[in-house]
């Protein structure tokens, strides 16, 4: 079945004033099986030598309906102002139909995991760039998929890379800016396996308001073969910004660089009721009885914690997903470098009310030569970062970042859209990022099948 859906008003008649050859010259974006909201947020924006017109290949249902009215309300938008149209096809044969697009186009992937591996090597080998939603790979069959997938891009002259927006959250940014003074940090510490000097946790909700509204899940989302499970997914982000902070332009060899010493996984446990709540179903499907126990609950394996050694360093990451958070309170990031001289934390508890709080804490922070050093470089980076400020506490400082610099998480897929439009212009992807992106996969589906066997 095609569609070819135009929004009216503004987008038609932007449309209508481009010509036949600038459309012919502009790259289009390419929405394959858009099956989490994901898959819009890179719509927010327009982008030079982009179509404005998105194709789109998905299977017939509400996923796919949910992504179309995503761009729908984009397209209200005023600032800035958004004008996409959509071609949709949603046959059954809809990857094969995608396969026959003009090769140089860019691929967004965000959906069903299970399909990830099969979309990401046949758009590359179709000559289609790849912007891939994390995860892509799930599990060690899916890490060997992306090595072969990786290889394949490289021989067709094509960009593979998946959408790693906490880089441009600005304290994760300042918390990597700051471990770079020396003067400031010190150097990163080695730690222990029961004293890591790198921890990354993050708590998550399944049921959540947006809007005001519960926002409506896919069923699949609770199974772990289909979404992979929390040690595979969040944990993705966790680890990129373990290897971008603390090893800054550096490639990270997984086969010589990483070692997993321990993990662990452990579900979360869901009622009916409460599936029914978030996905907007009244049973629980076929797939999902493996995970049903006798007392009629789900098990949803969305947790995991592992420690790690990368280039020698001891590290630790966990995510937790509850069910749902407490009247008042909400997701929570936990970012900690322990360096020589200070450490660098990010906490986001009920002290910060639930927002993101960069911190720098030093036993040094007495010392007024120490504190005009961390001053002095405060004010240097404001101005790159206006606004920038410190506030005392008894620890050491809180970093102050003006409103102005926060962006919320859905505007930072803008940004990694225009990263990846340079390194496609340009062809100047910096060498450690693939290699980097295999360490990071190494590292989340080894951590899984140790897991298992515990």
């Amino acid at each position: 079945m095609k569609q070819n859906i135009i929004f009216a008003g503004m987008a038609a008649a932007l449309l209508s004033c481009g010509t036949t050859q600038q459309k012919q010259s502009s790259m289009q974006l390419i929405a394959l099986d858009p099956g989490h909201f994901h898959a819009s947020l890179v719509q927010q924006q327009m982008y030079p030598g982009i179509d404005s017109t998105i194709r789109v290949f998905a299977p017939e249902g509400p996923e796919v309906k949910q992504y179309l009215a995503s761009i729908g309300r984009f397209n209200q938008q005023t600032d800035p102002p958004v004008h996409w149209a959509t071609d949709v096809y949603t046959g059954p044969d809809y990857l094969e139909k995608m396969l026959q697009q003009p090769a140089g186009n860019i691929v967004v992937i965000a959906g069903n995991n299970r399909l990830k591996a099969t979309y990401i090597r046949r758009s590359v080998n179709a000559g289609q760039h790849v912007l891939a939603d994390k995860p892509m790979a799930i599990d060690a069959a899916g890490f060997d998929s992306l090595q072969a997938a990786f290889r394949e891009a490289a021989a067709k002259k094509v960009q593979l890379y998946d959408i790693m927006t906490e880089r441009y959250e600005i304290r994760n940014t300042l918390q990597r800016e700051l471990s770079q003074l020396q003067d400031v940090f010190g150097t990163l510490e080695t730690g222990t396996p029961g004293n890591p000097a790198v921890v990354k946790n993050s708590v998550h909700h399944f049921k959540k308001l947006v809007a005001g509204k519960t926002m409506v899940r896919p069923a699949w989302y609770m199974d772990e073969t289909q979404q992979g499970e929390g040690i595979v997914d969040v944990t993705t982000h966790l680890v990129d910004l373990v290897q971008w902070t603390c090893f800054p332009g550096q490639t990270i060899d997984f086969q010589h660089d990483i070692q997993v010493d321990s993990a662990r996984r452990w579900a979360t446990t869901m009622s009916l009721q409460q599936y029914a709540d978030i996905t907007g179903q009244t049973a629980f499907p076929p797939y999902l009885a493996k995970n049903v126990g006798k007392d009629s609950l789900l098990q949803v394996y969305a947790n995991g914690s592992f420690d790690y050694t990368i280039k020698g360093i001891h590290a630790n990451i966990s995510v937790t997903w509850n069910y749902q958070a407490p009247e008042g309170t909400g997701d929570t990031h936990y970012s900690l470098l322990r360096g020589t001289k200070a450490s660098l934390i990010i906490r986001q508890g009920a002290e910060q009310q639930y927002k993101p709080v960069l911190y720098i804490e030093s036993a040094r922070h007495h010392d007024s030569a120490y504190a005009k050093t961390v001053a002095a470089h405060i004010a240097k980076l404001a101005q790159q970062y206006p606004g920038l400020s410190l506030k005392e506490n008894n620890k050491g400082w809180e970093v102050v970042i003006p409103e102005a610099l926060s962006k919320k998480h859905e505007a930072l897929f803008g940004r990694v859209m225009q990263q990846f439009l340079e390194y496609i212009r340009n062809n100047n992807m910096p060498a450690w990022e693939v290699p980097n992106m295999l360490a990071k996969y190494y590292t989340t589906t080894q951590a899984l099948a140790l897991a298992k066997k515990q």
